[in-house]
């Protein structure tokens, strides 16, 4: 199973902010309040999820993960270390 990452956001633009400024690049999001990305190795996930929480009071985003079928995780500034902290620990390749 792949490793899921989602991000929703209220306001328009927001994705396409957050996501061209992680990617580096010009982003032209055609669904501009919803986002997906799949992962073969859940530990990527860590690098999208720490740049979330520490760009969390810059953006209006919302995160869910999903590394087992059908269950979703919503990152928040409380667990999003401890998840990282999981995926390390549970897929260490």
């Amino acid at each position: 199973m792949l490793a899921t990452v989602n991000l929703y956001s209220e306001k328009k633009g927001e994705l396409n902010r957050f996501l061209s400024k992680f990617y580096n690049t010009n982003l032209n999001l055609e669904n501009t309040n919803k986002w997906e990305k799949k992962y073969a190795n859940p530990v990527e996930l860590a690098e999208i999820i720490g740049t979330f929480i520490d760009n969390s009071e810059s953006y209006l985003l919302n995160m869910w993960i999903c590394i087992d079928k059908g269950i979703f995780i919503t990152i928040t500034n409380d667990n999003a270390d401890d998840i990282i902290k999981y995926l390390y620990e549970r897929f260490p390749y």
